[in-house]
């Protein structure tokens, strides 16, 4: 390691000190957390089922840019290169169009067997898997319903579909020995304002139950619940509100995701981590960067990533937290996007843990709003950036920007021939 890498971070490991922060063990317990690169990234939510269908579902990538993997292979190649550039070890999540075989099979057809080269491969690089059933870019979601379906012959399609998918995860976990996160999410809503908000969510928490209802072990797979506020083609209503996942997260037992670009544009989900995770026993993070809907920008430093962090931290909420990234930037280099937006998330998560969050929380007690206030702003400029540097270095990953000049020589030499 660099001298100059030990120095700075000798130093700092000193000013933390003065405020009780042990900065070695803040860096073993950063290790232990895994983030959960999202595969759709890599290739512009195509998927390997039916990769001549359009996207749909209230979804849209936008951008051209080369050299997107066209075939499992190439996606986990291009993970790899990306896994290799971002400190720790993680997880990968996939979308059930990601299945990889030869086979002419539907989407209520998936076995585990289709998944098994992901499977064998997330056992050679040391990784977990997450999973999602896909319930959308198919024909029987054409008119923009799936679960709450008014057509019981296309509503069963996607239950099995959706069993299915809980049967894969389990497959994952139990063959890679930590839980597979299953998240469910649907497309489901109208354009324009309906008659009847009711029935299509009697009918999404009936097929929720069926779906649920098949014995699944919660060793091996964790059931997480989606919510959004609108998407393109369902404006007006969608059945699958905050308050109604929410409400059947919380009575079935089930983690809530919050994604951060499913809200209003002036509504962030910081603010409802801690009062989900008071009635709730896990929660599922869609880690994003909405701008003026839910666009799904890369992941950035911003105030709402470091607010998150710091909720996730300060409330000692690690533990029962998920973290995955969900954004699909088609205008940069995808493998840079999944290396910018993790090294960032992970490092928001460095930075709330290198606050002296026991100090704040005394003098708020006391009512000592000055200090609180005093200290949070001058910890803004404490020397996290040294920590980070040589937590990159003891990972073997590339410090500061070093990584981008990897990612260019594997796009000319691997993604500028696709």
């Amino acid at each position: 390691m660099d001298q100059n890498i030990i120095n700075s971070y000798n130093e700092a490991k000193k000013v933390y000190a003065a405020h009780g922060i042990h900065v070695d063990e803040v860096l073993e317990k950063l290790a232990q957390i895994k983030i959960s690169l999202h595969c759709w990234q890599g290739d512009d939510v195509k998927g390997f089922l039916f990769k001549d269908k359009e996207l749909s579902g209230g979804i849209a990538v936008t951008g051209s840019y080369p050299g997107r993997s066209g075939t499992p292979d190439e996606l986990r190649k291009d993970l790899e290169k990306a896994l290799s550039l971002i400190p720790g070890k993680h997880k990968v999540n996939l979308h059930a169009i990601y299945a990889d075989t030869d086979e002419q099979v539907d989407l209520d057809e998936l076995e585990p067997r289709h998944f098994a080269p992901w499977v064998e491969w997330a056992k050679e690089q040391g990784l977990g898997l997450d999973f999602n059933p896909t319930c959308f870019s198919h024909p029987k979601a054409a008119d923009g319903f799936t679960l709450s379906h008014a057509d019981e012959e296309i509503r069963s399609f996607w239950i099995r579909h959706c069993k299915a998918s809980r049967r894969i995860a389990e497959y994952f976990g139990r063959e890679l020995g930590q839980p597979c996160v299953t998240n469910f999410w649907v497309p489901d809503g109208y354009k324009d304002t309906p008659v009847d908000r009711l029935a299509p969510r009697m009918r999404l928490k009936e097929s929720l139950d069926e779906v649920f209802s098949e014995e699944i072990d919660p060793k091996f797979n964790i059931d997480a619940v989606e919510s959004k506020l609108f998407g393109i083609g369902s404006e007006s209503y969608v059945v699958g509100s905050h308050e109604f996942y929410m409400g059947y997260g919380l009575t079935r037992g089930k983690a809530i995701c919050l994604d951060a670009g499913h809200f209003h544009p002036t509504e962030v989900i910081s603010n409802k981590l801690s009062s989900i995770l008071m009635f709730s026993e896990q929660l599922l993070l869609h880690v994003s960067r909405p701008v003026r809907w839910d666009s799904d920008h890369v992941v950035t430093m911003d105030d709402e990533l470091l607010e998150i962090a710091r909720e996730l931290i300060r409330g000692d909420l690690l533990g029962r937290t998920n973290i995955g990234l969900d954004f699909f930037d088609g205008s940069i280099n995808h493998i840079a996007a999944w290396v910018i937006g993790t090294r960032n998330t992970i490092k928001a998560l460095l930075r709330a843990m290198l606050e002296p969050v026991a100090e704040l929380k005394a003098v708020e007690l006391a009512g000592d709003y000055t200090s609180r206030l005093a200290l949070a702003e001058e910890f803004k400029s404490y020397p996290f950036g040294a920590v980070w540097d040589y937590y990159c270095a003891q990972q073997n990953t590339p410090v500061r920007e070093q990584w981008l000049a990897e990612v260019k020589r594997y796009e000319q030499e691997v993604l500028a021939a696709r």
